[in-house]
């Protein structure tokens, strides 16, 4: 924020924080406050606390949540009209039905992970789970079982490989702070994703599956009836509707890894005409009118019935896209008063091993302001002179990059835009989305970081 600094300490701003966190989980859980007034409140109580200048409060609100919103919005939006078409189809149905089929009942929550694991690698987070939410769902509802045996395995499996694995953006930028070598972060990265996901992802979802069994909400894409559904589309039609969204976003983020790589000129028209088109947002544009086609005017449905179905699903997606912007807002209000820059520094004049500072940096911004791309690039930022003046091998500097990177995925909670996002689209609260995702998290990053040291003290 231009023109002002913040004077606090580490302590005290620590302790504005925790207060900040507890009154939100206060409001929400016990006096049951509608969570986005709730987000709201707080972000304009602590922007006071931690003393950002009075006449910035409101625009650095505006920012953040806007900041927020305009690509929740477009993410969410987008993938609901998507889903809803391959739901409304028949299309979820008969793709859940092939893999019961294939895998069989068991193996399902297993087969929806590794599936997100190959979804996983070149699309985001919040769009790959977004588009492969009505399979979940209609798988969920083939069984009968609890949502989050499936659901925990797909969200975590998109987390694991938007976190470590090039070519997405949080890695390939920590490799370029930390010098890494971006071809052996990929193959370390992909080498580490699966043991990683089998046990924050599968096994985890296995057991919080058991402590919340509640089973699956329309609210997002709404009741169909099977029965009901004429010339379903076929599976092969299912899966291209569901790859194409990744093909297009993988035109883009390969392009960037190529661009990081020195393999292509940034700088050519036909670089940027590319790259746009396969941004998420463009990605999922270009792939619901393709669905409006082949799965509703194709098969018969007509304009003004495609126009009811799309815009039936956007009401229910309204409260997880306000929600998510304004839980981007309180981590972002978090990151203007210099939380996070305050403890990091603290911790980083300790003098623990590198690989453990660059971890705990990233933890710390982590749980102070949510992002955890915004954790991994500045914790990287802050640890970068640390590394290139280390004797450290090449394999040691990639186990660096991933140990920050696990520790920027650590326990996301209320102030994590993501948060909010996984517990609305599942139809969890607020304690159970703090004992399952935030759980989840907390896993991940400690056994990426185990896995990060293994690799730094053999190599």
């Amino acid at each position: 924020m231009e023109g002002w600094t913040q004077t606090m300490s580490a302590g005290p701003l620590l302790g504005i924080a925790a207060a900040a966190i507890a009154v939100l989980l206060v409001m929400v859980i016990k006096f049951r406050v509608h969570a986005f007034l709730t987000l709201i409140l707080v972000s304009l109580l602590t922007a006071f606390a931690t003393g950002i200048p009075a006449d910035q409060i409101v625009p650095t609100m505006v920012d953040k949540f806007g900041g927020t919103l305009g690509s929740v919005a477009l993410l969410v939006g987008l993938g609901a009209m998507l889903g809803k078409l391959v739901e409304y189809s028949g299309g979820a149905g008969v793709l859940a039905d092939r893999m019961i089929s294939i895998f069989g009942e068991k193996r399902a929550p297993f087969a929806l992970g590794v599936a997100s694991l190959f979804m996983g690698f070149p699309i985001f987070f919040d769009a790959g789970l977004i588009v492969m939410l009505p399979v979940i769902f209609a798988v969920a509802k083939r069984l009968g079982g609890p949502v989050l045996l499936y659901a925990i395995p797909a969200a975590a499996a998109f987390s694991v490989m938007h976190v470590f694995v090039p070519p997405h953006p949080g890695p390939v930028t920590a490799s370029e702070l930390y010098n890494a070598n971006l071809g052996l972060l990929l193959l370390v990265g992909v080498i580490i994703a699966f043991p990683m996901w089998l046990i924050s992802g599968y096994f985890w979802g296995r057991v919080t599956a058991k402590q919340h069994p509640f089973k699956l909400s329309d609210a997002l894409f709404g009741e169909v009836d099977d029965n009901e559904v004429t010339n379903p589309p076929t599976v092969g039609t299912v899966l291209a509707m569901l790859l194409l969204p990744m093909v297009l976003i993988f035109m883009n983020t390969g392009l960037d890894f190529l661009r990081s790589l020195g393999m292509v000129d940034s700088s050519q028209g036909w670089y940027h005409v590319l790259s746009a088109l396969g941004k998420t947002p463009i990605a999922l544009l270009i792939s619901t009118l393709v669905a409006m086609w082949v799965l509703g005017t194709r098969r018969g449905e007509s304009g003004n019935a495609l126009q009811k179905l799309l815009d039936s699903a956007l009401g229910p997606i309204c409260s997880v896209v306000l929600i998510t912007g304004a839980g981007g807002m309180f981590g972002g209000v978090l990151q203007a008063s210099g939380i996070g820059d305050a403890l990091s520094d603290s911790l980083n004049n300790i003098g623990l091993p590198v690989i453990v500072a660059a971890y705990l940096v990233a933890v710390i911004i982590r749980l102070a302001q949510g992002s955890a791309t915004v954790a991994l690039v500045t914790a990287a930022g802050l640890m970068a002179p640390a590394v290139s003046g280390g004797d450290f091998s090449s394999l040691q500097v990639v186990a660096i990059t991933l140990a920050t990177a696990a520790g920027s995925v650590f326990a996301g909670h209320v102030n994590d835009s993501g948060f909010w996002l996984v517990g609305r689209l599942l139809g969890m609260d607020v304690k159970t989305t703090l004992q399952t995702w935030t759980v989840q998290q907390a896993i991940e990053s400690v056994v990426g970081f185990v896995f990060a040291c293994i690799v730094f003290v053999i190599f």
